[in-house]
């Protein structure tokens, strides 16, 4: 019986490196060619490795407890142990997904990981097979080849790099299908292609086959096994492969409450346990065994013996390379903002374009609120006997482009923050692209929904036909739409779906209420707490500067119908002094104040996108106080 550790440590064996052959046939017809199979070398070292995290008022719990181990390059290696156990944990941490309140080390190739250039050479898949939407699997896969190679291939070399990642993955014949139409094994793939576009040397998978079939689950672990022994450095997590998928695995890695307890070779697996008393029943899954182990299943003391065992007779050997080998993406410039800026907004506006129900949703909507509104307010513009009527006509426009802009971001944006931060941390492009990408396709949709409702409501209800005050009533329209979009993104990025529906909505009422204050009543002085409760609301601006566009600047007085015996507001200053504007206010200030307002919660929607990625100490800190106060009503 053998229980020495793999052989091979220092980097023999079966690892494809740059003089590897560049064309490859596995004997089913599938060719792979140069880009796949020349690969450097990467090798992962981990030493003492040490997480817990901190529960609202309880003790820190202990999720990995001195944890070593190595994954070598050209291995397909798995981490199993039961639920609960720390697999995700660990890999979370070997990605770096998981970086503060980690002890112990991890070096690559001998070297202490530098994580900034370690993410350069890695990817990581997580559990969840999210995809973008209303794209083919092609344009997909072209997409991701702009935003990882930019320049540094024509298009013709990327074409024919995603020809061959299809075909290595068994994905050309749904090459033109939209990914929302995909199977679950053809999803599962496909987040596998999109991350070897740039043919990282280090790949990492949590959980790849949850959710498929024994066949596609085969399929998806013998696609991973083919790339890993092209030289790349495989590392995913299983909860409960079958027989035959576990067989495909090169090392295994064991862990149960946070502690190894085996790593070694598949095929070393039942000879070990048989070394500390416990016989695999024949027939039966080595795997499931060994999880059954784990669980305590047969006892506590089984744990511990394997845990021992492991420590004695299983040492990790250090492995031994030279620098050159791991100098792999160094020498790939990265991608310019500019060149992910634009495939940025090419794919938001495919997206945008192929999400036609919605398109069409919207513009009815518009269409059906300007007919509803415009028959209200009919003709009132120029009626001097309606005019208070026709204020109101300017406070309902407010009320439309705060929430039709606003509650689709607060449906769509959570699930789509998800896509972001993964793209994110793979490293396709930088936050601030993704942030300006998003800011100008948003534009012209604005404009064109709201030019729609405007161009109908504008017309039926009889307003001043005049350029400047029709120009001012549009561009205060847009400008509101624009700043409700953001206070969107702004809950959508702190909050899920639900909670964004019910936050958003629960926050404007506020903004409604103190905006119209001292209308109908003049108060002077009016209290300074009042007032700058007030101006606090950008819809006190948007009502002062709709108010001034339509009675501001001299307007001579209204007609008023011959059955009016006394019409009092046909005069414009009454109608201004009545809304408590005694003084006109200034169109421009209050447009400044807009334009304010808006940088102001477009900054605030960057910083919280940095922080949805990279938190500080401040954002952890509230969200450790969220979770106090969730876990406080949850008692």
């Amino acid at each position: 019986m053998d229980l020495t550790p793999e052989n091979n440590a220092n980097g023999g064996g079966n690892i494809v490196h740059e003089s590897a052959k560049d064309i490859y046939n596995n004997g089913n017809g599938v060719t792979f060619v140069s880009c796949l199979s020349k690969m450097a070398a990467v090798d992962i070292e981990f030493h003492d490795i040490t997480y817990s995290v901190r529960a609202p008022r309880k003790e820190p719990k202990l999720l990995l407890s001195s944890l070593n181990g190595q994954f070598k390059s050209g291995d397909l290696s798995v981490i199993l142990g039961p639920s609960g156990a720390g697999k995700s944990t660990l890999l979370n941490v070997l990605a770096g997904y998981k970086c503060t309140d980690i002890g112990g080390t991890v070096t690559i190739n001998g070297q202490l990981r530098d994580m900034n250039e370690f993410k350069k050479i890695s990817c990581y898949i997580m559990q969840n097979d999210i995809t973008q939407p209303n794209l083919t699997v092609f344009e997909a896969m072209s997409f991701a080849a702009d935003l990882k190679l930019g320049k540094r291939k024509s298009k013709s070399e990327k074409y024919a790099t995603i020809d061959e990642i299809l075909t290595t993955l068994r994905l050309t014949e749904t090459r033109n299908t939209i990914t929302d139409r995909l199977s679950g094994g053809e999803r599962k793939r496909l987040t596998i292609a999109l991350e070897l576009v740039n043919n990282p040397p280090v790949i990492f998978l949590d959980e790849p086959t949850t959710g498929l079939d024994e066949l596609s689950s085969i399929q998806c672990i013998d696609v991973l096994q083919r790339l890993a022994h092209f030289g790349r450095t495989v590392v995913c997590s299983v909860h409960t492969p079958s027989a035959s998928a576990f067989q495909k695995f090169d090392h295994v890695y064991v862990i149960t409450n946070g502690q190894c307890v085996y790593r070694d070779s598949t095929h070393n697996l039942v000879p070990f346990l048989r070394n500390i008393g416990l016989e695999c029943p024949k027939h039966y899954n080595p795997a499931d065994f060994i999880i059954e182990v784990s669980s305590g299943d047969y006892g506590l003391d089984a744990i511990e013996r394997m845990i021992t065992c492991v420590n004695t007779k299983l040492p990790v050997i250090p492995i031994f390379r030279s620098k050159s080998e791991f100098e792999y993406d160094k020498k790939n410039p990265k991608t310019s903002w500019i060149y992910q800026l634009d495939t940025l907004v090419r794919r938001m506006s495919v997206q945008l374009y192929r999400n036609k129900s919605y398109l069409f949703m919207k513009i009815y909507l518009h269409i059906f609120l300007g007919v509803v509104i415009g028959s209200l307010f009919f003709n009132m513009g120029n009626d001097g006997s309606k005019a208070l009527f026709n204020f109101g006509f300017c406070f309902a426009c407010i009320i439309v482009f705060l929430y039709i802009p606003m509650l689709p971001v607060l449906l769509q944006f959570p699930s789509e923050i998800r896509m972001m931060k993964r793209e994110h941390f793979n490293r396709w492009y930088d936050l601030s692209a993704y942030f300006w990408a998003l800011t100008i396709v948003n534009i012209p949709v604005q404009i064109f929904f709201g030019s729609i409702y405007l161009s109908m409501v504008y017309f039926i209800t009889g307003q001043p036909l005049e350029w400047h005050r029709s120009t001012m009533f549009f561009a205060t329209c847009f400008v509101c739409a624009f700043i409700a979009e953001s206070i969107g993104y702004n809950i959508a990025s702190v909050f899920n779906a639900v909670n964004s529906v019910f936050t958003g909505p629960a926050l404007t009422c506020p903004l409604m209420l103190i905006a119209v204050q001292d209308f109908g009543e003049s108060i002077d002085p009016r209290p300074i707490h009042r007032t700058i409760l007030m101006y606090i609301s950008y819809i006190r601006y948007a009502l002062e500067a709709l108010t001034t566009a339509m009675y501001g600047y001299n307007r001579p007085r209204l007609p008023c119908p011959n059955e009016e015996v006394y019409c009092h507001f046909s005069s414009p200053k009454e109608v201004m002094k009545i809304m408590g504007m005694d003084a006109p206010p200034n169109f421009l200030l209050d447009m400044f104040a807009l334009l304010v307002i808006l940088f102001i919660s477009k900054g605030t929607f960057y910083y919280l996108l940095r922080q949805r990625v990279q938190p500080n100490k401040t954002f952890q800190m509230l969200q450790l106080i969220g979770k106090l106060v969730k876990s406080h009503f949850n008692m």
